[in-house]
């Protein structure tokens, strides 16, 4: 009895702590969340341009998941993400300090959607601009045709991509996403063209990203325009819309 003794109470302990059920991505769910008649401005505004499905599959965000939104803009992937990952999600949907300045309408405007029981689960906040943080393990970060913002002067000298590549890597569950959807600059340019141009160069993204700790997990073309030359700023009027963009997915390691 002695020796079973230990035994039985380690079986008792481990039967109060259930592990999580895997959860896995799911088509249906994305689909759903696509054709969510609440988004249907949104949708045909922008989903041929922006080919939401082919990015959101990559990234493999499922029901459940804990969602970072950073940059939000109006809000357009925290609502597809709100209703792929269900009631047992959640989406936080954070701009920087320094951004929200230039973006009250936006911030607004999500504050507002998040009071709809419709998007619940969507949590808006501004943080200080060299912090990056969230109340729980994360399961995706996620932020599109923002991350060439943070070696810009306006962001503050703390803001900066290494900075906040480190804080994703701390706050993702290992195995955790971190997704990157970005303006492509020419090879070999850095970050050289990120203030004027709103573009960073697709490898030097790769190359910090790697170098905090994470691993590198695939790509899509999705977003790719050869026909962009690459040194034309994004908010041209013969480049809105049409720039080549890259979409990298990154792994915390288990």
């Amino acid at each position: 009895m002695r020796i079973l003794a230990p035994l039985f109470a380690a079986i008792l302990v481990l039967g109060c702590h259930k592990a999580e059920p895997e959860r896995r991505f799911s088509q249906a769910a994305l689909d759903q969340a696509l054709a969510d008649p609440a988004r249907k401005d949104q949708r045909d505004a922008a989903d041929e341009r922006r080919k939401p499905g082919a990015l959101i599959a990559l990234a493999g965000v499922k029901p459940g998941d804990k969602v970072l939104d950073l940059i939000p803009g109006s809000g357009y992937w925290s609502r597809i993400f709100s209703q792929i990952i269900g009631p047992q999600g959640k989406v936080y949907a954070v701009w920087p300090q320094a951004y929200a300045r230039f973006a009250t309408g936006n911030v607004r405007d999500l504050q507002a959607l998040s009071a709809d029981p419709h998007y619940a689960n969507i949590a808006v906040e501004v943080q200080p601009s060299a912090v990056l943080s969230a109340p729980e393990p994360l399961d995706v970060v996620w932020t599109s045709q923002n991350y060439h913002d943070y070696p810009d002067e306006y962001m503050g000298k703390d803001a900066d991509p290494d900075v906040l590549n480190r804080a994703v890597f701390k706050l993702l569950k290992p195995g955790g996403t971190y997704m990157i959807i970005d303006h492509a600059a020419k090879a070999g340019r850095g970050m050289a063209d990120t203030e004027k141009l709103h573009r960073i160069d697709p490898a030097t993204v790769r190359e910090q990203v790697e170098a905090a700790g994470f691993r590198f997990a695939g790509e899509t073309k999705v977003l790719a325009n050869p026909a962009d030359p690459l040194d034309i700023p994004v908010f041209d009027k013969a480049m809105r819309g049409r720039t080549s963009q890259f979409a990298y997915k990154f792994v915390k390691p288990d």
